[in-house]
């Protein structure tokens, strides 16, 4: 089995970490005489760009073909056949072939409560879509491992999973906006997408996502090159290392107000990682930028009123919070 474990190593760090990409950027630096402290930054700028905007560009493409087959209106039919739990755990496995940022989520979100599916269902759908989709575990895969990417997206289920439960529980149905209750549903008959067809939407859906992301993918991979070459380690220990207790209520919520999907803030996390930030204290901040940005929030008030909205954050907030306590507590048994 020692196989195995060589070429699921070799696959993680070289085909996904693409490590061997790192040493040439380093090595092709060396050779033109720019190193030390700003060499390190550029070379940290380039590794990280390219290697995120090509495994970007590779599971936008392939998760958004896999979405041509559950548009909306048949992702609603699935769902309304399970009744319970189970209605919550697939709305929430759902949400992993869906949208890769929260404000994209929230129409889709609209749309299924509109349709008469129940309100925790929908909650779980809206809480895993950017939290857990399927480019966040091949991403953290990449840059933290196996055991951290699988486990991080196993909790971010269980989140999604009983928060939305919880919410129905609390019986918040009536807090939903009446013209989001009481919208007409139309069903629409879509035929089968020929294969071309489904190649057009997946092309589609990598350029407008690439150009939604790329922003938010320089500007995190320059905090990130900042962070690891010129910040102090002691500083980012002092703040967000195992000696503050407080290191991972912190990081949530200073990830609230903040924008960006997973491309744009793995680079952040990584770096501070690198400065010694507990691995629970990073991915905590991972999750309130991806699931609870100050945009999508704003987007979500416009449907929800005041109760429901302060419900969902006050879950996910604590939920963030336990996982990253978690993940600080077990991080020896992981990296």
């Amino acid at each position: 089995m020692e196989w195995i474990r060589s070429g699921w190593l070799f696959f993680q760090d070289q085909v996904l970490g693409m490590k061997w990409l790192n040493e040439l950027i380093g090595n092709g630096l060396a050779a033109v005489g720019l190193d030390g402290t700003l060499g390190g930054i550029v070379q940290f700028f380039l590794y990280d760009t390219i290697k995120i905007f090509v495994l970007l560009s590779v599971l936008i493409f392939g998760i958004s073909y896999l979405q041509s087959y559950f548009p909306p209106q048949r992702t609603k039919k699935i769902l309304s056949r399970f009744q319970g739990l189970w209605a919550n755990v697939v709305a929430a496995l759902l949400g992993t072939v869906t949208p890769f940022c929260s404000c994209s989520s929230i129409p889709i979100f609209m749309g299924f409560t509109s349709a008469g599916l129940p309100v925790g269902v929908t909650f779980s759908f809206l809480i895993s879509s950017p939290m857990v989709d399927l480019g966040s575990l091949v991403l953290l895969m990449s840059v933290f491992g196996t055991r951290v990417a699988v486990l991080y997206v196993l909790l971010g289920l269980v989140i999604a999973v009983i928060g939305g439960t919880l919410l129905q529980k609390l019986g918040m149905e009536r807090y939903v906006e009446d013209f989001i209750r009481h919208a007409p549903h139309i069903e629409s008959q879509s035929g089968t997408l020929p294969r071309r067809d489904r190649v057009d939407y997946a092309k589609g859906q990598l350029v407008n996502t690439v150009k939604k992301v790329a922003p938010y993918v320089f500007l995190g991979v320059g905090i990130g090159a900042m962070i690891h070459n010129v910040v102090p380690q002691t500083w980012v220990e002092m703040v967000l290392g195992s000696q503050n207790p407080l290191a991972v209520i912190l990081a949530t919520l200073v990830g609230v107000p903040m924008y960006a999907d997973i491309f744009g803030t793995i680079p952040v996390a990584e770096s501070l990682l690198f400065k010694g930030t507990g691995l629970g204290t990073v991915l905590s901040f991972m999750m309130a930028v991806t699931t609870l940005s100050l945009p999508s929030l704003i987007m979500l008030k416009q449907a929800v009123k005041p109760r429901l909205l302060a419900a969902f954050i006050g879950i996910c907030t604590l939920g963030i919070i336990l996982v990253g306590y978690f993940f600080n507590a077990i991080q020896v048994l992981l990296v």
